[in-house]
C-alpha cells in the first residue's frame, strides 16, 4: 500500500523525451492498467489504442498540433509511444470513464519507471476527416470521441519538473 500511495504522490508529467521505444512488457502492463479503471456500470466503454508505428504517431501529432494552431511542433515532446483513450458517443459516463483509464495509465506507466504526459485535443483531432481515416485505418469502427492522449516514454531529466505547492482549501473536511 504505501508504494502505491508514494507512487500517486511523486508522478509528474514529463514534457522531454529520449529517443527510445518503451519496453513491450511496460506497455503492456500499463495498457492492462487502463482496462482496469472503474466505468460506469461497468461497461467498459472506452477503447484503448497503443501507437508505437512512428508514421502513424508523427501523423497524430500533426494533427494535434494543427488543433492546437502550432503546425510544425510535436505537441507530444518526442514520445516514442502514444496512447490514445476513445469512448462510444452516445454513452452516457463515456467521458469520465475515458479520464479514468487515462488516471490508470498515468500511475502505471509511473509504476514501471516509464514518464508520462496528458495531452489534450483528442476530441478535436478525430472529429477532423483526418484524424476519422486514422481510426479507419486501426480497424476503430463506430461513433467514438477522442477523450485524451497519454504520451509514454523514458524522460530526459529536465523534463520533469517538481511538484507545486498544493494550494490552500485543496480539501475541505465537514
Amino acid at each position: 500500500m504505501k508504494e502505491t500511495l508514494q507512487d500517486l504522490l511523486s508522478r509528474r508529467s514529463c514534457r522531454k523525451y529520449r529517443d527510445e521505444q518503451i519496453k513491450d512488457c511496460e506497455l503492456n502492463a500499463i495498457l492492462e492498467a487502463g482496462t482496469y479503471a472503474p466505468t460506469g456500470m461497468g461497461k467498459q466503454s472506452p477503447v484503448i489504442v497503443a501507437i508505437q508505428n512512428k508514421a502513424d504517431r508523427d501523423e497524430l501529432s500533426r494533427l494535434n498540433a494543427k488543433v492546437m494552431g502550432r503546425e510544425g511542433v510535436d505537441p507530444f515532446y518526442g514520445a516514442p509511444t502514444v496512447v490514445v483513450v476513445l469512448v462510444p458517443a452516445d454513452f452516457p459516463t463515456g467521458r469520465d470513464d475515458g479520464n479514468m483509464v487515462i488516471g490508470n495509465l498515468l500511475n502505471a506507466a509511473h509504476a514501471v519507471g516509464v514518464d508520462s504526459c496528458y495531452i489534450y485535443r483528442a476530441r478535436e483531432v478525430f472529429e477532423m476527416d483526418e484524424g476519422k481515416a486514422l481510426l479507419k485505418k486501426w480497424g476503430v469502427e463506430g461513433d467514438y470521441v477522442g477523450v485524451g492522449n497519454v504520451i509514454l516514454g523514458y524522460g530526459e531529466p529536465d523534463g520533469v519538473r517538481p511538484a507545486a505547492e498544493r494550494k490552500t482549501g485543496y480539501i475541505v473536511k465537514v
